[in-house]
Formats: structure tokens, sequence, C-alpha cells
């Protein structure tokens, strides 16, 4: 029997690196904090991911106030605030996965999904604030920082849900799980 066509077999030749970060590679201590109760920061345990939801992005927050004010000497408030927010919420998406919820570098649809809690949490933080001064329109100072700070945990807290969830509940596909755990992928035959 002669063959009409010839099959070549092709290996992978580069192995993803994996880092610590992504969950492939053990961190000093992480064992112990694998094998302690689900509230350790080492967990996938809702406590420990809402800790290290606010630790990120709390530390983005920070770090895009003092970009902002950076800017502000170059820039319109306007146009530093657009490239702050857009530069701060690809940087919180991107820990988000790969630290809060343990899932690995951000696809696109990830990213798309994350930004649109985001901006879900930025029109009700918007709502209330606008809500605020509909219905007192000469709030005090704290007064006002208190709706605010309300309405962000309110808000955070709805976007944290929805993080875990939906858009971080999927289980990674059957190849990056194989590849994860260290079970051979499937070699890819092509026929010439």
């Amino acid at each position: 029997m002669r063959r009409s066509a010839r099959t070549a077999v092709i290996k992978p030749r580069f192995r993803p690196v994996r880092t610590a970060w992504d969950g492939h590679m053990p961190m000093p201590g992480a064992a112990a904090a694998a094998k302690g109760p689900v509230g350790t920061l080492g967990s996938t345990g809702p406590i420990a991911s809402f800790v290290r939801f606010v630790a990120c992005g709390g530390g983005v927050g920070v770090a895009s106030s003092g970009a902002l004010l950076l800017l502000t000497n170059w820039l319109s408030i306007a146009v530093a605030n657009a490239i702050v927010t857009v530069l701060g919420t690809l940087l919180c998406n991107e820990l988000h996965s790969r630290i809060t919820f343990r899932k690995g570098a951000a696809g696109w649809r990830v990213h798309a999904e994350s930004t649109g809690t985001a901006v879900v949490a930025y029109l009700f933080t918007t709502g209330a604030m606008l809500a605020l001064e509909a219905a007192a329109p000469h709030a005090g100072a704290l007064t006002i920082q208190a709706v605010y700070l309300a309405a962000q945990g309110l808000a955070g807290l709805g976007r944290f849900v929805v993080l875990r969830l939906v858009v971080f509940a999927r289980p990674k596909s059957r190849t990056a799980t194989a590849t994860a755990t260290g079970t051979p992928r499937p070699e890819l035959v092509i026929a010439a």
C-alpha cells in the first residue's frame, strides 16, 4: 500500500516559562500556605482572594494617583486621567488574573469582562455621587467622602463577587490544565 501523503510529527520545542506568580512553581513558604486553612493568603479561598483583590486594587490605585499627579505637569487633567485609567485598568486586570485569582496571564476575554466590571463600578459610584448632589447640594466634605467611600466599597465588593464567580470561575482549557499539571500535551500531526 502506497501512501499519497507524508506525515510529520511536530513536537513543541519550547516549554512556556513558568513562574511562581502563575502558580506553576512553588514559592518560598507556599507549601505551608497551601496546606493551611482556606483563609491563608496562599490559598484560593474567598477570604484570601479578597485580601489579594484589595491589595492589588489598592496598590494600583495609589500608583495611579501618583502617576496622575506627574502627568498633570504636562497634560490636561482629562487626558492624564484617561491615560492613567486605561493603563491602571489593564494592569489591575492582569494582577487580578495572576495574583488574586491565580489563573495565569489574562487573555482578551478576561480583560474585556474585567474592564466591563470596572465600568459598571464607575457608573455605580458616579450615580451615587450624582444622587448625593441632587439630595444634598451643599453637603460637607465629610459627607461627600463618606458617600463616595461607601459607594466605592459596595462597587468593589460587587466587582469582586462577579470576578470570582463569573470571570475567573471558568476552568482553564484542557491543554493549559494538562501543561500546568505536567501531563504531556498531545502531539500535532500535519499531513502534507
